[in-house]
């Protein structure tokens, strides 16, 4: 469960550095809740290649946060924000 927190906010960060297959992949696993299977036939592909560009996404999606770091300067500014309001500003804004 932690891991689809965490990636799903990796990439509300990143998705614009995803090509359009890797993020179709991505959202019908993590957001659309289908199986490997049900991806490789909507997409004519094998379950193993489903596979493996999901693994390919979440490595590029680490990679970025390596470099970029968005995610935890998020989590650190969200930390000195008491205020329910202006927390959802602030992600508003990273976010857009």
């Amino acid at each position: 469960m932690k891991d689809l927190v965490y990636y799903s906010e990796l990439y509300d960060l990143y998705k614009n550095l995803l090509t359009d297959k890797q993020r179709e992949y991505f959202e019908e696993y993590y957001f659309n809740d289908l199986s490997l299977s049900e991806i490789s036939s909507d997409f004519d592909i094998s379950r193993n290649a489903v596979s493996k560009q999901l693994a390919v996404i979440r490595e590029k999606l680490d990679e970025f946060e390596l470099k970029l770091k968005l995610y935890s300067k998020k989590e650190n500014i969200l930390k000195c924000i008491d205020d329910e309001k202006l927390k959802d500003k602030v992600i508003d804004i990273l976010l857009s």
